[in-house]
């Protein structure tokens, strides 16, 4: 029997409340600037069967993935217990990660013995171990060279830390202190979605089996109607990475069918895995999709999983965006889901008035080494400009579609590190031309105040941000400069005119650079629109 709209809505609203206020608790208790500041962490909850049931507003490419690792839990531990807690990061077929920082924790929700729901929560930790500090090494060619391996264990049992298990993490890692401090955060903040969502049931005679597979049902219906509004359509577009890491472009192609009650997003014609980073876990592609039709439909319909039952992706393996277990991932995460929403959204450009390409990279910058006898690791991603669509100019400096993190605050960046900002700015002009002006990009500049290792993954230095129609310029490419310091006794404001010869590559790694080492990043600014549709 259905239950009224009024108790369906209370439901809805109630779960997602809980799914944000687990986020809350999360950002509030986690140790690392990485999460505390810059917010880069999603948190969810999952029925009984690992089907979305709801999810705070966070970080697209987390949310979009997550699904694909409730159900396997589920099924690798039949034997949960009240007060346990799974962990894993691996990017692995079947396990649902994405890349290896971003480590997830599960914590199930039981009634009278029966299991409901469970809990998660996926936080990005600025080290994993691996090949270099922050764990996303700019040139790694296996999964191996990229950090600790996390298949699903316990980490918490009925309520203890399993002390085995985290000491085997800290002893794999540079930072320990952040990352046990970081992974009980999210361990508290799956204890009160539990004991919100137990309280929850115990106050209201509610059937809760019976509500979930209304709203699963109630966003299955919406999505079909909304994408039904634009009419059936096969379209595609391919568009192009500058460098998987190992010096190589990589080709992303996408066909788009538009069917009755039906979008298949299909990328058989991409490029087969690469040597490089930028292959991406079917997770990864997946919750691409999954974000572009959260785009076309709006807030109007509940997320949850019955937004995506309409949703097909066909994605071979062994190619970039479903690649085999041992490959290197650690830029698909960032730069990979960027390029796949850019080609899905410049296909249905051609069908639909949408705007044209945003900065299309998340600009990873990550510096880490030993300062004054303590290893110290930082990671943060940098804005910029959206893409200009048929009804405004592109908005500049902002982080843009898969990634919805905040910055580092000067302040909190300058006392936790051993680092000074020393411009941190709006990009002029960086914005493609046309009817409507793209965003600009933004300048984020940097001091080492003592030797460090500096890795940057970025995207879009060769390859600019399409525009949209004949009269539209793209988005400028964006720049990474490293400056060495003086070495002439001059004052450190003082920079060589030699720059490091990765000067302006999309990835840079640098080991041991001097203190006084500058690094400019200049971010891409979005592309410009005009009247006439087509990419350009």
């Amino acid at each position: 029997m259905d239950n009224d709209a009024i108790t369906l809505s209370l439901f809805q609203n109630r779960m997602e409340a809980i799914a944000e206020e687990m986020s809350h608790v999360l950002r509030r208790t986690a140790y690392s600037p990485n999460i505390k500041e810059r917010a880069d962490y999603s948190c969810a909850i999952f029925n009984h069967e690992g089907k979305l049931l709801a999810q705070a507003e966070a970080i697209p490419v987390h949310l979009g993935s997550m699904p694909f690792v409730a159900k396997p839990i589920i099924e690798m531990f039949p034997d949960l217990k009240p007060g346990d807690a799974i962990v894993t990061n691996s990017p692995r077929s079947g396990f649902g990660g994405t890349h290896l920082p971003d480590i997830t924790l599960l914590s199930p929700v039981f009634h009278e013995n029966n299991l409901l729901f469970l809990v998660a929560n996926r936080a990005h930790h600025a080290d994993v171990g691996g090949m270099s500090p922050g764990s996303l090494p700019a040139s790694s060619t296996e999964i191996y060279q990229e950090g600790l391996i996390i298949p699903p264990v316990r980490l918490y049992q009925e309520g203890e830390e399993i002390k085995d298990i985290m000491r085997m993490i800290m002893e794999n890692v540079r930072t320990p202190v952040e990352r046990r401090g970081d992974l009980r955060a999210q361990y508290s903040s799956l204890q009160l979605g539990v004991n919100r969502i137990s309280t929850m049931i115990r106050e209201n005679n509610w059937d809760v089996g019976n509500l979930q597979e209304q709203l699963f049902e109630q966003s299955r219906r919406g999505t079909i109607e909304l994408l039904g509004r634009y009419g059936q359509a096969i379209t595609e577009f391919t568009d192009v990475m500058d460098d998987d890491g190992t010096g190589h472009s990589v080709r992303i192609h996408c066909k788009i069918t538009l069917a009755p009650k039906k979008i298949i997003f299909d990328f058989s014609n991409s490029d087969l895995q690469t040597t490089g980073n930028c292959n991406a876990p079917l997770s990864v592609t997946t919750s691409a999709c999954y974000y572009v039709v959260r785009l076309l439909t709006g807030r109007t319909v509940p997320t949850n999983a019955g937004c995506f039952e309409p949703v097909e992706v066909i994605a071979p393996e062994g190619t970039v965006v479903n690649p085999g277990p041992n490959a290197a991932t650690s830029s698909a995460n960032t730069e990979t889901s960027q390029r796949i929403v850019d080609v899905i959204l410049g296909a249905l450009a051609k069908h639909i008035p949408l705007p044209a390409a945003s900065q299309g990279t998340m600009n990873n910058l990550l510096i880490g080494g030993t300062h004054q006898g303590t290893n110290w690791s930082i990671y943060e991603t940098i804005g910029g400009g959206t893409g200009a669509g048929p009804e405004d100019n592109g908005t500049s400096a902002i982080q843009t579609h898969m990634t919805n993190t905040q910055n580092t605050p000067i302040e909190a960046l300058e006392l936790t590190y051993p680092l000074r900002v020393r411009q941190y700015s709006i990009r002029p002009e960086s914005g493609g031309k046309g009817e409507h002006t793209g965003g600009d990009g933004i300048i984020r500049e940097i001091e080492l105040l003592d030797q460090a290792t500096i890795n940057i993954q970025s995207e879009r230095r060769k390859n600019a941000p399409y525009s949209l129609g004949n009269q539209a310029t793209p988005g400028l490419t964006g720049k990474n400069i490293v400056f060495l310091p003086s070495t002439s006794g001059r004052d450190v404001n003082h920079i060589n005119d030699e720059i490091l010869s990765e000067n302006n590559a999309p990835r840079i790694y640098i080991p041991n650079a001097p203190a006084h080492t500058i690094v400019r990043i200049e971010t891409p600014g979005g592309g410009g629109w005009s009247g006439s549709a087509g990419q350009t």
